[in-house]
This record gives structure tokens, C-alpha cells and sequence, in this order.
């Protein structure tokens, strides 16, 4: 895209117009890139919008961060923090200033960091280190619990005292290891290991808040397989709500925070509690209502209980009643049947042919058939004796006859003007009996129509 040029000719321009092409110039000839540099004057107005200025040894720049930008940076800037700015060249018109937008900030030297994070990330999910199905549930009523991290976090004492707050029952064994340092990924891998063999039901790993250079013990590659190795599940609570690590993602169990680490594998103890109390009352009122149903049921039982005697008195009664019913039903189907003979006797009498009125009826139709074709014959033959005699009228010999000729040229077509031969030409000549060849001599034109 070309950048815009001031006119060349001698017209005046505002301060406006100047200050809206030297925008344009700026915002068209540099992209998006990347300014490091020391906050300084920093100031965040009302409306949400972070003021401030980048600066190095040698110079400084103005800088602005809008709202919405703003509330997305997931930690909060202050002066004198070496930052690295995502920034786009602008200048504010209204003052004439010079000035950068920034689209993303992060801190000095966390370009590195995240994006060996990113690498291993993309690494170890290729390999299937995150994927679903390799997860594995968290007991739902654990007794024991290994917690790996150190013994100065204040994640411990914050995860101990929950526990201790829900489930006191709860047995507790800690692994320590230093989770930030050098060294600390292979100490926290040695304790995962350890707290595998232990007789646990499931590992916490877990600690509190900071940076991402604090954390990123937990971004490397040897405690993300320690996590998988592990045969018990495992839960992090590493940081705040918005911290990621590579843990996070390996773990069976990501919790936002130590507290609701814990949180999640200690079911509490009064909630426990009301839930054994309804699961005894609602197993006494099954019980009563089946023992109640067993009694109704023995009581029916009794009820049907008769002696024998009685039965076989009962059964023989029941025999006769049914034996009386069979004798009026063969007797009704009697009836039935002999009423459907009667009816169809009546029926096939009803439908036997008389013959004598069918012969009548036929005597009368052949004698109406006779009568009508001998109509027809006749009506026929006068038709026919009209189309003879119009065919008669019509027979080109029968007018020849009469003593007309019929003549055409020496190619046989009929003439019918006389100026269609010439002086010379070969004429035949039919008539009523023979033909005649000629030849013309002279032509006599038509006379003309009036």
C-alpha cells in the first residue's frame, strides 16, 4: 500500500490535515512488531484504558493500552517492570504526539520461556501424554493422600488445613521437594516416584502463585512423564485460576488453585455424614415396605389355603356348570344352523330360472333384432344408391360423353388455358370413344374479364 504524500502544489494546510497525513504515513509504513523496553509514567484512567511511557537508555516512547486489550493481560504492570510490547506506530492526532498501541504486553525475557512451553507442549500431546482417554478418574472416597511439594509453600499448610477441615479421617503422607530452582524438576520427579509407591489412593502436586519463571519447574518435560508414570492419579493445584503449566495438561486432574486440589479428594465429612444417615433411613423404609409386602403376601397365601375335599367339591360344581353351558350352546348352534338351511332354501328357490318368461323375452328381442336390421339394410341401400348416382354425375367418360373433349399436352397434363401452349406444339385429344393427336396452329388468347 503506498503511503500517502502531502500535495505538492502551494496550498495551506491545517494542523488537522497535517497531523491526519502524518497518521496515515506512520500506520501504513510500519507493521506489527515487537518493543522492549522499561515502563515508566504509568496511569490508568477511569475508563479502563492504560497510559504509559517505553523507555531505554537513550529514548522513550507514549504508549496505549485499550480496555479490552488491557483486561486480557492476565497480570498487572507496573513502573520500572522490563516488558516486551506487541505494539502498531500511531499518532494521536489531537495532540500531535507520537504514540504506540499496544496489542499484547508481556514481560522481559518471557518470549523465550513460552515459547519452549509451546514446543514441549506440542511435543508431549503429539506423543499422546494429554489426550482423554488416557486419564484416569479420582477416587471418590480416598483414605490416604500423598502430597508432593515443599515443606516451606504456603500451598501446604493451605491444602493441610482443608483436609483437615473436610475430612479428618483423611491419612496424609508428604513427599517434599523444592518446587522452584535449579533442580527442582528432578526432585519433584524423584517425589512423584516415590509418592507412586506409596500406599496412597491418589498424589496432589501441587503450589502457590507466581511467575512464570517460578513455575517453570512445572513446565518441564521430566515432571510431565513422572505425572503419566505414576500408578496412582494425580491432581495439580499449581498457581492461580489463570496459570497453565505443562503439569496442568499431563495430570489426571487440573484444580485451579491447592485449595480445590484438596477440595476435590476429601468429600466432607458432614455432607459424608448426612449421607450415611438418609441412605440408613431410606434402606429402613425399603426394609419395612418389603416386610410389609411379604406379610400381605403370606396372608393371601393363607387365605387360598383350603382342604382338599373342599377343592374337589368346588371343581365338581365348577364341571357341571360348564357341562350345562356346553348343552345350551350345542343346542343354540342348532338352532342357529337349522334357521340359515330355512333361509337358504328360500333364497335358492327365490333364484331358480323361469324358463318360459326367458323364452318369451327372447322372442321379443330376435323379432326387435329382425325389425331393426332389415331398418338399417334399407337405410344403407338408399345411402348407397345416392353416393352411386352422385358418382355417376361425377364420372369424367359420362362427360365425355355429352360430346366434350378432354385434352392435354404432349406430357399428358390436362390444358386449361390456351395461352399454356404455343403455334407448333403436339395436343392429345380424348373423347367419349378413341382420342385424336393434333397440332396447333394458332393460339386464341381468353377473352378478357370485364
Amino acid at each position: 500500500m503506498p503511503s500517502p504524500l502531502p500535495p505538492v502544489n502551494n496550498s495551506v494546510l491545517s494542523v488537522s490535515a497535517l497531523n491526519r497525513l502524518v497518521r496515515d504515513c506512520l500506520e501504513s509504513a510500519f507493521p506489527l512488531l515487537w518493543v522492549g523496553g522499561e515502563i515508566s509514567n504509568l496511569t490508568r484512567a477511569a475508563s479502563g484504558h492504560v497510559y504509559f511511557s517505553l523507555k531505554d537508555g537513550n529514548a522513550q516512547v507514549r504508549c496505549v493500552i485499550w480496555r479490552n486489550r488491557a483486561q486480557l493481560l492476565g497480570w498487572r504492570p507496573e513502573n520500572g517492570q522490563k516488558v516486551e510490547a506487541s505494539a502498531l506506530v500511531s499518532f494521536y492526532e489531537a495532540r500531535g504526539e507520537f504514540q504506540l498501541t499496544v496489542e499484547s504486553l508481556r514481560r522481559a525475557g518471557q518470549g523465550d520461556l513460552y515459547e519452549r512451553f509451546l514446543r514441549l507442549k506440542t511435543q508431549l500431546e503429539n506423543e499422546g501424554l494429554f489426550a482423554a482417554e488416557r486419564k484416569r478418574p479420582l477416587p471418590p472416597y480416598p483414605r490416604r493422600l500423598a502430597i508432593v511439594t515443599s515443606l516451606q509453600a504456603a500451598a501446604l499448610r493451605d491444602v493441610l488445613s482443608t483436609l483437615h477441615r473436610r475430612a479428618p479421617y483423611l491419612g496424609v503422607e508428604i513427599h517434599p521437594a523444592p518446587v522452584q530452582g535449579d533442580g527442582a524438576a528432578a526432585r519433584l520427579a524423584s517425589a512423584l516416584a516415590a509418592a507412586g509407591r506409596s500406599t496412597a489412593d491418589a498424589v496432589i502436586l501441587c503450589r502457590g502463585g507466581g511467575s512464570i519463571e517460578d513455575l517453570w519447574a512445572f513446565n518441564e518435560e521430566a515432571v510431565a512423564r513422572a505425572i503419566v508414570a505414576c500408578p496412582l492419579p494425580v491432581i495439580t493445584g499449581v498457581g492461580h485460576e489463570t496459570d497453565f503449566t505443562i503439569a496442568d495438561f499431563a495430570a489426571d486432574r487440573r484444580a485451579p488453585t491447592p485449595t480445590a486440589a484438596a477440595e476435590l479428594l476429601s468429600p466432607e465429612r458432614s455432607a459424608l455424614l448426612a449421607r450415611v444417615d438418609e441412605l440408613q433411613r431410606r434402606l429402613q423404609r425399603v426394609s419395612q415396605r418389603r416386610l410389609a409386602e411379604h406379610q400381605q403376601g403370606l396372608d393371601w397365601l393363607r387365605s387360598r389355603l383350603v382342604h382338599p375335599a373342599q377343592a374337589l367339591l368346588r371343581q365338581r360344581q365348577q364341571l357341571d356348570r360348564l357341562g350345562d353351558r356346553l348343552q345350551r350352546a350345542q343346542a343354540a348352534s342348532l338352532l342357529r344352523q337349522r334357521l340359515a338351511l330355512s333361509t337358504l332354501a328360500r333364497r335358492a328357490a327365490g333364484c331358480r330360472p323361469q324358463a318360459d318368461t326367458h323364452e318369451k323375452a327372447l322372442a321379443h328381442l330376435a323379432h326387435r333384432l329382425q325389425q331393426a336390421s332389415r331398418g338399417q339394410f334399407a337405410e344403407r341401400r338408399m345411402k348407397l344408391n345416392g353416393l352411386a348416382g352422385s358418382l355417376r354425375q361425377l364420372d369424367p367418360q359420362a362427360v365425355l360423353a355429352r360430346g366434350y373433349a378432354l385434352v392435354s399436352n404432349a406430357d399428358g397434363k390436362p390444358l386449361r388455358d390456351s395461352l399454356a401452349v404455343s403455334p407448333g406444339d403436339r395436343l392429345q385429344i380424348r373423347l367419349a370413344r378413341g382420342g385424336l393427336a393434333a397440332t396447333v396452329d394458332q393460339v386464341v388468347a381468353p377473352p378478357e374479364a370485364d
